[in-house]
């Protein structure tokens, strides 16, 4: 099981924890029809987890919720400041306004 603390600052640790990271993009992908792109950040926003689903029908229900716990290694950089910055500020909206596993 995850430290809470390592889950809940985003933080990873060396002996392979999960991070939790916050949706913080929804996206329709332009390239590819019934493509759904789910942006998930740390607090910091500095590392990012990137989802893509297929929409096969309005029967197919998978749902989204507000953070992930994923394995650090799975985990890319964001190296623009400003995206980092708005990676940071819409992971912290999700953290005050839901609980990690509401459905958003």
């Amino acid at each position: 099981m995850a430290n809470p603390e390592t889950a809940a600052e985003g933080t990873d640790a060396s002996d392979g924890e999960s991070v939790r990271v916050w949706l913080v993009e929804r996206t329709y992908s332009d390239d590819e029809q019934n493509l759904v792109i789910l942006v998930y950040a740390t607090p910091d926003g500095t590392r990012y987890f990137r989802k893509e689903r297929a929409l096969t029908s309005f029967t197919d229900v998978r749902d989204t919720t507000a953070a992930v716990a994923v394995d650090p290694g799975n985990l890319g950089a964001v190296d623009d400041p400003d995206r980092r910055e708005r990676y940071a500020d819409e992971a912290a909206r999700m953290a005050a306004a839901h609980d990690p596993d509401d459905v958003v």
